[in-house]
């Protein structure tokens, strides 16, 4: 399956067959330069294994076009920032999407999250999650497999109830007044949301409106352990992986959660939200 990842990383690999060629050099004579496998030259080229920058600074080097480093280099930074259009993400339906999610989600000790405008997918009930998706699929004009989506992001909520896992999620105070479906729906929502404070696998705060910050939340993102951020925009998902992305959204994480209210003071936020649904 070609993906936005693979197509950009075999881009590089011809760049890379491009310079060799250039410098006179077979794949042999490369790899004794270097005192490389040929293997890894043969993988490079054919965009079947992701160089290190180190890689990429030697290869410039032993074709004699040390210039290119910098450009290398720029690639691969272009290749470890993955952008998935929710367009294309979506062609295959709402399922595929969250059994993705469960992926990353299983497979990670620790998730940093934070949301600011929507209640969490992990946290959604089965209602609030149909009317989201119903929403997204008019808007992206994509697949309306409304009914498996739903499902495939209620089995994703079995993760929560797993030892080994820690969800540490920040909630806007806005998204407590969102509604993206009927009030009932969303009181509903609310009550889903107050019951999960105090589970033990989930640390759950709200960022007060009205808080002084150091940060603007622009949008929701969420960190898996310390190797993955996954950043929402309207019309794609950026998947990153260089360390310096990852730490600097970590560092934005921590400004929020360090701002954000937990238990009973979360408790009473959620509470006045769902007044402001319920019928008098």
């Amino acid at each position: 399956m070609s993906t936005d990842f693979q197509q950009a990383r075999s881009a590089l690999g011809a760049r890379l067959h491009e310079l060799r060629a250039e410098a006179g050099l077979t794949g042999r004579g490369l790899a004794e330069r270097l005192g490389w496998p040929q293997s890894k030259i043969s993988k490079l080229e054919n965009g079947k294994q992701t160089p290190a920058s180190t890689d990429l600074t030697a290869w410039a080097q032993a074709v004699g076009r040390p210039d290119t480093a910098d450009e290398l280099t720029g690639r691969l930074r272009g290749l470890e920032t993955r952008v998935r259009s929710w367009k294309r993400q979506l062609a295959a339906g709402h399922r595929v999407r969250q059994e993705a999610s469960v992926t990353e989600e299983s497979s990670a000790e620790l998730i940093r999250a934070f949301e600011p405008s929507i209640i969490p997918g992990i946290f959604q009930t089965a209602e609030y999650a149909r009317h989201v998706l119903t929403n997204v699929s008019e808007l992206q004009q994509t697949a309306t497999d409304i009914d498996d989506g739903v499902r495939a992001r209620m089995k994703r909520q079995a993760t929560l109830y797993e030892p080994g896992h820690l969800f540490r999620v920040v909630i806007w105070e806005a998204a407590l007044h969102v509604l993206y479906c009927p009030a009932n729906v969303m009181v509903e929502q609310l009550d889903r949301l107050s019951g999960l404070i105090g589970l033990d696998t989930v640390s759950l705060g709200i960022l007060p409106l009205g808080t002084q910050l150091k940060v603007a939340p622009k949008h929701g993102f969420w960190i898996f352990d310390d190797r993955l951020v996954i950043a929402e925009t309207v019309n794609a998902e950026m998947w990153l992986e260089d360390p310096a992305d990852v730490a600097l959204y970590s560092r934005v994480w921590d400004e929020l959660n360090g701002a954000a209210v937990f238990g009973r003071q979360a408790r009473r936020l959620i509470a006045r939200a769902q007044t402001t649904f319920e019928a008098p």
